[in-house]
């Protein structure tokens, strides 16, 4: 062995004691290293699977869309489905025709989050007059979440015949009592509600299991309407919802279009400083209100 050649990984001092040479020792160091930069990678990796897998923007074949569209087990994936549906129309992707049945069947679906997704894919082919009649429809449906989507839909057909929906979104929405029982609230005034959360639970009695009065929409609690822990009946109004600004914001936009003057005092409310809006939901406001009023003038 030269005097160049590497030393040996290990020696064995007369003591008995086994060192690990300077060579030996950085190279060590740098495999640690390398493992401990790889686990991060491998996090990173994972979760982007994970999203990858789950989030409604990543584009499906053909073959995957079919497979998604007819998968009622998996509520998600048809929502994947319809989103990517959604967008191939918005582009106008000839290939998009071949699953519309599937849509117009989903918009008559038992879930109201799947018809909600049916609604606003329909709005993305305004050419469609079977969308246009089924958004029609949609109008009519007992979660405001689908009819709202539906009237924003028809605004891209040129029909105004969802405008009483438009305004609707921008007025706080009352939360009515499911069932009859002793009303708790879970939520505070001004408090934050996603599409979903308990506002308050209701003590049902007789053993049951207690019932959640849910917020249909985004927003924030905007006023008790009972006591906490007094007895509601089906029906009584308990909570008003302030809607959420990207509820508002769409509302705004369509307004712009087939607004009418019944509309200006709710438009012109959102012109003003309004608690949790922000500039930009300011300056559409006072867009939509001019938009209304030169078409009025016009006569239109």
């Amino acid at each position: 062995m030269t005097s160049s050649s590497n030393p040996p990984a290990v020696v064995s001092p007369p003591s008995g004691e086994v060192r690990v040479s300077p060579a030996a020792e950085s190279a060590r160091i740098s495999r640690r290293n390398l493992l401990l930069a790889i686990v991060p990678v491998l996090v990173l990796l994972i979760t982007f699977l994970f999203w990858y897998q789950t989030w409604f923007g990543r584009p499906l074949s053909d073959a995957e869309m079919a497979e998604y569209l007819a998968d009622t087990a998996a509520p998600h994936k048809i929502q994947h489905a319809v989103a990517q549906l959604g967008e191939r129309m918005a582009r106008g992707d000839p290939t998009a025709r071949r699953w519309y049945p599937q849509l117009l069947a989903l918009a008559r679906n038992p879930a109201p989050q799947l018809r909600l997704m049916a609604a606003w894919a329909m709005g993305q082919d305004n050419h469609s007059e079977e969308f246009h009649q089924t958004l029609r429809g949609l109008l009519a449906d007992p979660e405001p979440l689908v009819r709202w989507n539906a009237a924003l839909g028809l605004v891209r057909f040129g029909d105004a015949a969802g405008e009483p929906q438009l305004r609707a979104m921008l007025r706080p929405f009352t939360v009515p009592a499911p069932q009859a029982g002793m009303l708790h609230f879970k939520s505070k005034e001004l408090d934050d509600l996603p599409n979903g959360a308990a506002v308050a639970r209701i003590e049902v009695g007789n053993g049951a299991k207690p019932l959640d009065v849910v917020s249909p929409i985004s927003g924030a609690l905007a006023e008790r309407l009972v006591k906490d822990g007094a007895e509601v009946a089906p029906g009584e109004p308990v909570a008003l919802i302030r809607p959420g600004e990207a509820q508002v914001w769409e509302s705004l936009r369509a307004l712009y279009l087939v607004g009418r003057p019944q509309d200006l005092q709710d438009v012109e409310r959102y012109a003003r400083d309004v608690p949790g809006m922000s500039e930009r939901v300011r300056q559409q406001a006072e867009l939509t209100a001019q938009a209304i009023r030169r078409r009025a003038a016009k006569g239109d």
